[in-house]
């Protein structure tokens, strides 16, 4: 009679991606040669009960054959960006029977998976070119809000918009949710007037700053993000940043940098003129300060349509036109 297999110990995680990661253990000499297969546990943490096994000998998740480790995972389990899963594995014998002789498991491991890449990113840049449409001209940027946040802008912070951290809307593996600092806003126009539209799901005043204040040869355009939620509206989410910027330093190592001219989202004229995809709603995020002075406020005469909100909304998982493989 053989000796039992040991349990895998010294789990080690590593090459942790949105998707993916590499997974090894220590496994004794006398171990090596007659395993044949890992089983590996792989649940969300704090997520269903515990499962590895219906029977000790009856696998219910991802079984391998053991190869040289450390072991690469990924796209069994379809890996969500930003999760935080648990980890437990198992070594096995393939009998001639059919069955298995299995170790006991090793101690379970806990870790998060993480932000998209640059590949990811892309991916959904991508995928937002596909819909964006004809170019239609703009002139301003506008941001809108409630009377209440100009007042604080005002007494607080010296009539000055400080960028805030963005919320955690959209994608679920976006690199600037929670991360990047900025200040949100809007470019659509109407397609039958050329301007703004009246109503808005932040609030009835509204800043409107010139476009060339923000988006000229001094700032860097990044794309950022493509989502929908549960609804037939897309919006696409770009960055502006000041070249050489903390904001813009923290994008070039993240995001797909657009040219300013030539791209099917938000580009400016040589000689002037500036124009937005039509059949997106662009979110754009400016991430320095903004003086309250470098535009006009006025309250708007439409309504506040709170259902077109995206403040921390979700993005639709099962929607194909705006989902990629790399993630959830």
């Amino acid at each position: 009679m053989e000796p039992p297999l040991s349990a895998p110990h010294g789990i080690e995680i590593s090459d942790i991606t949105c998707d993916s990661f590499r997974v090894s253990w220590d496994i004794l000499p006398y171990d090596i040669h007659r395993i044949t297969h890992y089983f590996i546990d792989l649940n969300k943490k704090g997520g269903q009960k515990e499962n590895k096994f219906k029977h000790r000998d009856v696998p219910t998740k991802l079984v391998a054959k053991a190869v040289a480790l450390p072991m690469m995972v990924r796209g069994h389990w379809f890996l969500s960006p930003r999760t935080e899963y648990t980890l437990a594995v198992q070594t096995a014998i393939k009998r001639s029977d059919g069955e298995y002789t299995v170790s006991g498991w090793s101690e379970t491991l806990s870790f998060c998976t993480g932000d998209y890449a640059m590949e990811q990113v892309r991916q959904l840049q991508v995928k937002a070119e596909g819909i964006a449409g004809r170019m239609l001209p703009l002139q301003v940027f506008y941001r809108n809000q409630t009377p209440e946040y100009f007042q604080y802008v005002r007494e607080k912070w010296g009539s000055v918009m400080l960028p805030s951290l963005k919320d955690q809307s959209g994608s679920h593996g976006s690199p600037i949710s929670g991360t990047l600092h900025g200040v949100f806003f809007s470019c659509n126009t109407e397609f039958n007037t050329g301007h703004p539209p009246n109503d808005s799901p932040y609030g009835r005043w509204r800043l409107t700053v010139p476009a060339g204040h923000l988006f000229h040869e001094g700032t860097n355009l990044y794309f950022a993000d493509f989502y929908c939620m549960y609804s037939a509206y897309h919006y696409v989410v770009l960055v502006l940043s000041p070249q050489g910027s903390q904001g813009d330093v923290f994008c070039n190592k993240r995001l797909p940098l657009l040219d300013p001219q030539d791209n099917p989202f938000l580009t400016r004229g040589e000689k002037g003129g500036y124009w937005h995809a039509q059949d997106l709603i662009l979110e754009v995020l400016f991430t320095d300060p903004v003086p309250l002075g470098l535009g006009q406020l006025a309250e708007i005469s439409g309504h506040q349509l709170m259902s077109l909100s995206t403040a921390n909304a979700k993005k639709d998982p099962s929607c194909k036109v705006c989902n990629i493989s790399g993630g959830r």
